[in-house]
């Protein structure tokens, strides 16, 4: 299949009915409404089942029952719609059902406004339901990841039985790239496990509730195992330029392809500079982090928000090395050239120290 120009959203569409998907609940809202534009035109011209629903609490629960029925679904929105559903997200996840979730976020708390932002990420990566449970969420950063990644949504959330969050600045939705598309599509499947209305699947039981103690701490146990096989399995990030990198930049989304400008232009200065961006946020990259901090000097985060994935790179780092931040919100995205200065006068601001190392090295 030839490369179509399309924005990032309706890739997002037409990847899922590829893998499958046939049914999309959802409400529209900026900078997500091309999603649920799409999908009413392509879902019902697939087979499948497209409703507006009144709200984004309607939407989740409508792919609550879509899911234990066996049928792949998804829901789009922003931030938010996407706070609007966290109730549904939980009782999915407790009640181990499948799901691809799309979040494009945009400018927050509270309404904000259009503007693309990655305040998103806590809600999302850390779950803002209730209970334990967790999200596979990707962060794609180009229109070609937005309709890769959702193929791969579908797979993992099978895989897995959970919800996966394709967690997306509205940047990378509303923007226009050649995407290409396999030439194969996934056929529906019913799940053993799927209420069906069919006598094979009668004696099938979708719940999250589970009354007494033990039960629910041995389910809950289930599902961490669960997650920490996906920790073992799942974990995705691009490498760019950092096997001789003293400094690695960090960032998804958007600043994930202004890094890897920043880093062309810092290199051709004699700045050893490489990026290390994050592809899945949960489960999060933590060993790409500890061997890269076996050489690299530092690692800089930078971020559409106040400080939220430089939390998880802390954390996985655990001392290691310095963390430095560098960050815009409210819609404004860090620009080239502040990224480039801020690597500059950070490359200044090590260079004594590596040269006083390289004299050590050449005493020892």
């Amino acid at each position: 299949m030839h490369k179509q120009l399309m924005k990032g959203n309706e890739a997002i569409v037409r990847s899922a009915i590829l893998a499958g998907c046939r049914a999309f609940y959802g409400y529209p809202i900026t900078p997500a409404s091309e999603i649920t534009e799409v999908a009413a035109l392509y879902m019902p011209q697939a087979g499948g089942v497209f409703l507006q629903a009144e709200s984004e609490v309607a939407a989740i629960n409508m792919l609550y029952g879509a899911s234990s029925a066996g049928v792949r679904c998804m829901t789009a929105s922003s931030g938010p719609g996407i706070s609007l559903m966290q109730e549904g997200i939980s009782y999915m996840a407790g009640a181990e059902l499948p799901c691809v979730i799309a979040d494009i976020t945009r400018g927050g708390p509270g309404l904000g406004n259009l503007g693309s932002e990655q305040g998103d990420y806590h809600q999302v990566v850390k779950g803002g339901g209730n209970g334990n449970y967790r999200t596979i969420v990707l962060a794609p950063h180009s229109a070609q990841e937005m309709a890769d990644l959702t193929a791969l949504a579908f797979e993992l959330a099978d895989r897995y039985r959970t919800p996966v969050v394709l967690l997306a600045d509205g940047f990378i939705g509303q923007m226009m790239e050649p995407v290409e598309f396999p030439q194969t599509a996934t056929e529906p499947h019913l799940p053993d496990w799927a209420v069906a209305g069919t006598a094979a699947s009668r004696g099938n039981l979708i719940t999250s509730l589970h009354i007494e103690n033990d039960e629910l701490e041995a389910h809950v146990l289930k599902l961490e195992a669960k997650y920490k096989e996906a920790e073992k399995r799942e974990t995705r990030a691009e490498e760019w330029y950092v096997d001789d990198a003293d400094i690695v930049l960090v960032g998804y989304g958007i600043v994930g392809r202004i890094l890897k400008a920043v880093t062309t232009e810092a290199r051709a200065a004699g700045i050893k500079v490489g990026v290390l961006r994050p592809i899945t946020l949960y489960p999060f990259p933590i060993l790409n982090f500890q061997r890269l901090a076996k050489w690299a000097r530092t690692f800089v985060v930078v971020e559409m928000s106040t400080g939220q994935l430089v939390e998880d790179v802390r954390l996985a780092l655990n001392g290691a090395r310095p963390v430095e931040f560098l960050s815009r919100v409210g819609g404004n995205i860090p620009s080239h050239d502040d990224v480039l200065k801020f690597v500059q006068d950070l490359a200044r601001r090590y260079q004594p120290a590596a040269a006083q190392e390289e004299e050590r090295m050449a005493h020892v």
